[in-house]
């Protein structure tokens, strides 16, 4: 990309053009060297104009119904005045690094919302299927102009944690179950919930919902919040009919509200820039490993070692440390 085009990039991104907007995102997205010096200059010149969105993570087992609820929720913001952005993190293939990218096929009235923008990226088999980029996606998307912002997990392994740890609220999908159900649920998910939503909650299901809700409120009680001095509500909603989807938002706003009258908002957007900050330190620093020819070689060697049980991880990992440092 020559200096003249990252220009008209910017230009694009601050006007709202959604073609400039997409190259903007995959710009960041790219692993490679000269690409990410251009969007390291990019963030630079769109600094003044982010930061001001609503960032609200989902997440939810397979089978709840995220992108059901998301096209609906997404919806209603944008018919009460918003402008809302998807970044949808599929799972990739651990053998062929592919994607699903189903996302645009599951959200049919955003897809097609001229208010909405969704983004589908692929996790790369990135710890906890969060795509890399997102923190920098999430800030092109606000400098262009969107104010909320909804980054659905994949809803397994650590993605939850992770995207806790970039927005500003944490929405929890289940499902209506019985008692029992309660049992199955992740005790660290419920923790970082900053509202549980009991989803499908209509026809035969609606009743079965609201006591799901009322047990899930039970079992709430014994956990530690995310939030000191915020109780996580438990709600039941309709990603089909609507229903529930205004309260929700309701309580997102009321969250807000809290939190930048504790304080609290603050100090939780000032850790995720030092947990920001460390996530590329990491993600450098892997990369400049690799792309040493000798380093890399001396890698898959190493791996071939400790696969035949002939070295193990931890020695593994010093012999590599030790040859980066000579390699400086």
């Amino acid at each position: 990309m020559q200096a003249s085009d990252l220009e008209l990039v910017i230009a694009g991104v601050l006007s709202g053009d959604r073609t400039w907007l997409a190259k903007a995102i995959t710009l960041v997205e790219s692993t490679n060297p000269v690409d990410r010096e251009k969007a390291s200059e990019l963030l630079t010149r769109i600094a003044l104009n982010t930061g001001g969105s609503l960032r609200i993570g989902i997440t939810g087992s397979p089978g709840v119904g995220k992108s059901t609820f998301i096209d609906e929720f997404g919806t209603y913001l944008t018919e009460i005045g918003h402008k809302v952005a998807v970044l949808a993190v599929d799972p990739s293939s651990s053998i062929s690094g592919g994607s699903i990218l189903g996302d645009k096929t599951r959200m049919d009235r955003l897809a097609s919302n001229p208010k909405a923008f969704i983004r589908p990226s692929p996790s790369s088999g990135v710890l906890g299927g969060v795509a890399k980029g997102t923190r920098e996606t999430m800030l092109v998307l606000e400098a262009s102009g969107f104010d909320a912002i909804l980054v659905e997990t994949v809803g397994v392994g650590q993605s939850e944690a992770i995207v806790s740890e970039m927005v500003d609220f944490f929405l929890v999908l289940l499902l209506p179950g019985s008692g029992d159900s309660l049992q199955g649920i992740k005790k660290g998910v419920l923790e970082l919930a900053d509202l549980i939503a009991v989803n499908k909650a209509d026809g035969e299901n609606e009743l079965r919902a609201r006591q799901s809700a009322r047990d899930y409120q039970s079992a709430m009680v014994l956990l530690s919040p995310s939030n000191a001095g915020w109780a996580p509500p438990v709600l039941t909603c309709s990603g089909l009919t609507g229903q529930g989807v205004p309260a929700i938002w309701d309580q997102i706003c009321l969250h807000r509200q809290h939190t930048q009258e504790t304080g609290d908002w603050g100090k939780r957007r000032s850790r995720q820039q030092i947990q920001w900050m460390w996530a590329l330190v990491e993600d450098r620093l892997i990369h400049s490993l690799k792309e040493k020819p000798e380093v890399a070689a001396f890698i898959l060697e190493t791996e071939d070692q400790v696969l035949a049980g002939g070295i193990s991880p931890h020695l593994a990992a010093e012999k590599i440390i030790q040859l980066f440092k000579q390699e400086e």
